[in-house]
């Protein structure tokens, strides 16, 4: 497993293009030993259908079948997902378990062995789904698998900002764009440069307590569930 720096997550953030979006997810994903990935934006409005975009790497031979609304419906990972808060591992005991191992079988010969999928359910009815899989099993060392999972879902925090921006700029523009104090702004620009709050506090002379408000401010302003999710959706909003 290749090493992850906070620049890897920046550029996420920053990508201004799907092109340049889907790759440097790819090439996340397979620093990770991952090198399959699915990124799936929802957005629910009122008495209207849901809008689903989806960006990938699937094989050509299996795009139809991964993305297969009958199948769907049988799938335990697609099922549990949707009302999932942790990231969700899975193997072909989980499909087993749950009635559905011949939908294994057929993923299987695609390199769709074992993944980790986990969801971020964000304001505004849009929820962003995040996956990843491989055909070799999860790290027996339970440190690693750790380490793992904490960049896959750090990942999917700076992802979800850069994938309403790109692949739905017209839902991003359909709510209101919320103000930020100055000291909100600095805050969130020195999250977003991998400073801690102790740090921050340092760097602009002020209380630790201090910084913790703000964060905690900034965060209800932007719908935000993590300090580092608000200061990607800052920067995607162009409030940084």
């Amino acid at each position: 497993m290749t090493a992850v720096g906070y620049q890897h997550y920046l550029d996420i953030a920053s990508s201004r293009d799907v092109p340049t979006f889907k790759r440097r997810i790819e090439e996340f994903a397979q620093r990770l030993e991952f090198p399959l990935f699915s990124a799936t934006l929802v957005v629910e409005k009122p008495a209207a259908n849901p809008t689903i975009v989806a960006l990938h790497n699937a094989p050509e031979a299996f795009s139809d079948a991964a993305f297969n609304v009958e199948a769907a419906a049988r799938d335990p990972i697609v099922q549990r997902v949707k009302t999932a808060s942790a990231p969700i591992v899975y193997d072909q005991s989980v499909y087993v378990g749950h009635a559905a191992g011949d939908l294994w079988e057929e993923q299987a010969p695609h390199g769709y062995h074992t993944g980790i999928a986990m969801a971020l359910h964000l304001s505004g009815g849009r929820h962003f789904i995040f996956g990843v899989d491989r055909p070799d099993p999860l790290p027996a060392n339970p440190d690693n698998l750790i380490r793992m999972m904490a960049d896959l879902q750090l990942l999917a925090v700076f992802a979800q900002e850069t994938a309403v921006r790109l692949l739905m700029p017209q839902c991003a523009s359909e709510e209101p764009i919320p103000s930020l104090s100055a000291r909100e702004q600095e805050i969130l620009k020195w999250t977003l440069a991998g400073k801690s709050n102790h740090t921050i506090g340092q760097l602009l002379h002020i209380s630790l307590s201090t910084v913790n408000y703000h964060l905690r401010t900034a965060m209800g302003k932007l719908g935000a569930s993590t300090k580092h999710q608000a200061a990607a959706r800052a920067n995607a909003l162009g409030l940084l």
